[in-house]
């Protein structure tokens, strides 16, 4: 009988689902050897890595972060009690599905997302609220305004699942052995010793311009921000940790941008192929690559 296997609670605008397999084969060897013992994702997101890594390696300790305050509580919330997220959530969930008028309600339960000040650590209301709006929102877009409000508008889903129960449960026991923090990705790094690999998947640099994809929150991810991240990348791979870095790949629309290329050439680059909607027109998206950067042998040859 094959286990259950806990996949991320939240749909996520660049999540990394479809490329676990391409990822399993460019992890570190050193992690399937049982010498990696904890895990870092300091732009963890919609956590499918995460969730891949602590069902498939012997991990003791994990860290996630991010900036966005209100995913970190759906985690947090989601760890502490999980009967009481899915106690809200079914409630969403049961009152939209019989409404006359989903719209409207959808609406309803976006504004009093918003109005909600998260003012501590766990916040239940709020954290049904986002898994709701995540689950019937246009294409599972996360995406806020310049006052920081949720701004997604309805999608008219036929049957949308909003209260997965038991694959709730799945992600609550894994997250027991993650410390969970909100902020900055640079307050996870001092956890980090060669036993460690971290996982860089920070906002996209763009490449077309008006990306809807890398709007992830209001204070945005610039070159000045990517340059600072390689200097952390470099001061982690002189401790002697193992680190691979995701980023969209420029040569998709500019053959002779090499920012990336230039960024972290003393280390492996490589490319992958990645499903994205970097257009507004359906006929100009597909695969694009995207690069993925090491500081080790990976797994597999490659």
């Amino acid at each position: 009988m094959c286990k259950d296997v806990a996949k991320p609670f939240l749909k996520w605008a660049g999540g990394k689902g479809q490329l676990l397999n391409t990822f399993d084969e460019m992890f570190p060897k050193e992690l399937a050897e049982g010498k990696i013992k904890t895990y870092i994702e300091p732009f963890v997101g919609g956590g499918a890595v995460l969730f891949y890594i602590l069902q498939n390696y012997n991990i003791e300790k994990a860290y996630i972060n991010d900036i966005n305050k209100e995913l970190i509580n759906c985690y947090r919330c989601i760890k502490v009690d999980v009967e009481e997220t899915i106690k809200q959530l079914d409630v969403l969930e049961k009152e939209y599905l019989i409404s006359e008028d989903r719209t409207n309600y959808f609406y309803k339960v976006r504004d009093r997302y918003n109005e909600i000040q998260l003012n501590g650590h766990y916040d239940f209301e709020k954290c049904a609220d986002f898994i709701f709006l995540n689950r019937t929102c246009y294409n599972g877009l996360y995406r806020v305004n310049r006052n920081g409000k949720f701004n997604v508008p309805h999608s008219k889903y036929k049957n949308p699942l909003i209260c997965d129960k038991d694959n709730l449960k799945l992600c609550s026991n894994l997250l027991q052995k993650v410390e969970i923090s909100f902020g900055s990705y640079e307050q996870v790094l001092d956890k980090a010793d060669k036993n460690t690999f971290i996982y860089f998947d920070p906002p996209y640099r763009p490449i077309v311009e008006n990306n809807s994809f890398v709007s992830y929150d209001k204070s945005g991810f610039n070159d000045d921000d990517q340059i600072k991240l390689a200097n952390n990348y470099k001061n982690l791979n002189e401790k002697g940790c193992h680190i691979m870095l995701s980023n969209s790949d420029p040569k998709n629309t500019n053959e002779k941008d090499d920012f990336f290329d230039n960024l972290y050439k003393t280390f492996k680059i490589e490319r992958v192929y990645a499903k994205r909607m970097i257009n507004c027109q359906a006929s100009k998206r597909g695969d694009i690559t995207e690069i993925v950067v090491m500081n080790y042998k990976r797994r597999k040859n490659g």
